[in-house]
């Protein structure tokens, strides 16, 4: 299977993880893509019926990264056990998890920052810990919006309106804003996730 091409800023998949593929007659990036999107249109579907507010936990964020990628890899839903271009090391994922969803849960209970503000420094800092072997940016995005329709009562972003999975424009400016928040400037990702 041809899973060297990737976009800017995607997280390659190790060669021990690629044989966490359930798809065997998949041989090309393209058809990846094509099955990873028809599995999370029915971990959205599975939302929308369920709407879930519980959702600041490890075991929430397992369950939907499983949910979103359960037909297409193995491994789904299961935190990597491999180091990355991006993230901190494996074996603090499961840690950093849980630090990241107390601190929103505090931040939430003390009124620290706009909708907005909170959802986007989610999403960067789950981004950031980068927990799972592949579609971390997918299910941060996603993490993200249900946090916001469902646990902040806000209407969810549009993430620029395209698909970010492919090297298009949309994705350039997504990167960018990810860059400019490692410095601690979230204005461009939440103009960004708003445009």
């Amino acid at each position: 299977m041809n899973l060297l091409e990737y976009p800017e800023g995607a997280t390659p998949i190790d060669p021990d993880e690629s044989k966490g593929l359930i798809l065997t007659h998949i041989t090309t990036r393209g058809e990846l893509d094509r099955w990873e999107q028809d599995n999370i249109a029915e971990a959205l579907a599975w939302l929308d019926k369920t709407k879930p507010i519980d959702i600041l936990n490890g075991t929430f964020i397992r369950k939907l990264h499983h949910r979103m990628f359960k037909n297409v890899w193995r491994w789904a839903g299961e935190f990597r056990l491999t180091n990355k271009n991006i993230g901190v090391p494996w074996w603090r994922v499961p840690v950093d998890v849980k630090t990241l969803c107390d601190d929103v849960i505090w931040r939430v209970e003390h009124h620290m920052a706009s909708p907005d503000i909170l959802a986007i420094q989610f999403h960067h800092r789950l981004v950031s810990i980068h927990p799972f072997p592949n579609g971390n940016g997918r299910h941060a995005r996603l993490m993200a919006d249900l946090f916001l329709e469902n646990v902040l009562q806000t209407p969810r972003f549009s993430w620029g309106g395209k698909d970010l999975s492919k090297g298009s424009d949309a994705r350039k400016r997504y990167m960018l804003a990810l860059y400019a928040a490692d410095k601690n400037d979230y204005d461009q990702l939440v103009e960004f996730a708003r445009s």
